[in-house]
């Protein structure tokens, strides 16, 4: 059987469109998944920026907090040293209760607490 020359039967035209599109297809989902993995990066990154953002400021905030508390603690031992009674049992009742009083507000600590109840006791 002769070969024919000139321009390709039908088969080969249908051979050679579904080639192409074949291909044009690959190239396309090839594209595509590389756009899609950028994009995913893309987000990855934004969201570990995000989260070391609010991170400090947290930190910052746990900070701020600290230093407050740092303040009340330094202002508050002024008031928790209260001068011992020399005289009378009722008189040693008001100032231990004061001194409870002064925990239970949260403006000195139990530590604080028990070295005033000591002074007031041993006064």
């Amino acid at each position: 059987m002769p070969r024919r020359r000139g321009r390709p039967g039908l088969v080969g035209t249908m051979a050679r469109t579904a080639v192409v599109a074949g291909t044009a297809s690959a190239v396309v989902g090839s594209s595509q998944r590389r756009q899609q993995a950028k994009a995913d990066a893309q987000y990855q990154e934004q969201a570990a920026q995000q989260a070391a953002f609010e991170s400090q400021a947290q930190v910052a905030e746990m900070q701020a907090q600290l230093a407050e508390m740092q303040a009340q603690q330094a202002q508050a031992p002024a008031p928790a040293a209260p001068a011992p009674a020399a005289s009378g049992g009722g008189d040693l009742t008001a100032q231990l209760q004061q001194l409870a009083d002064l925990r239970a507000q949260g403006l000195i600590d139990d530590a604080e607490f028990a070295a005033a109840k000591a002074r007031l006791l041993a006064g």
